[in-house]
């Protein structure tokens, strides 16, 4: 197989991906953006919350839906999202602003940092070093935003994030810190 059909290749899972999170979603009731209601999340570890967003049961988080974000993959330690650059990410200058790479590796940092949370724990970033590689625009196509955890401990967790397309260029990638913190429990 040569290199464009590897690429062809790679688009056509990454859409399948994309569909089948979608129909899920909307097959369980949560197609919708919103905010998971307490009762749903306590006692939940973060690799829990995350599959229920992926499998679901759980609504994507607003800022999913501002940006066109899809959770497509989870793991221990590990969130990928894809995003394409569209028209509305751009900045006055004709390219893809820099809030949307920083937004798109946000998103993979932090739920990276979350799947290795245990239940009544949660975070928030507390800094975030990124670098922008290449240029996307609204012919790019899908990118896919692959976040790995490096350290999660008691108070502080560390992620890095790339940001790749099909043919496994790379467009930007960051790090971060986050804070890790207790959640307070809901009032009945």
């Amino acid at each position: 197989m040569n290199t464009e059909d590897t690429v062809e290749a790679t688009l056509n899972t990454w859409q399948a991906q994309v569909e089948e999170v979608r129909r899920r979603r909307l097959e369980r009731g949560s197609g919708k953006a919103g905010l998971a209601r307490p009762q749903q999340v306590q006692g939940k570890t973060g690799l829990e919350v995350m599959t229920g967003i992926l499998q679901g049961d759980l609504p994507p988080p607003y800022m999913a839906e501002t940006l066109d974000v899809e959770l497509v993959e989870l793991g221990d330690g590990l969130a990928i999202f894809q995003a394409t650059p569209q028209l509305k990410h751009y900045n006055p200058l004709g390219s893809v602003h820099g809030g949307w790479y920083a937004t798109l590796l946000d998103f993979a940092l932090g739920c990276a940092v979350q799947t290795k949370l245990p239940a009544g724990r949660g975070y928030t970033t507390s800094q975030i070093n990124l670098n922008i590689v290449r240029a996307a625009n609204n012919k790019t196509g899908p990118l896919r935003c692959i976040g790995s955890a490096l350290h999660v401990g008691r108070q502080i967790g560390t992620s890095e994030a790339r940001i790749v397309g099909p043919d496994g260029k790379l467009y930007a990638h960051a790090t971060t810190t986050c804070a890790i913190f207790d959640v307070p429990t809901p009032a009945a």
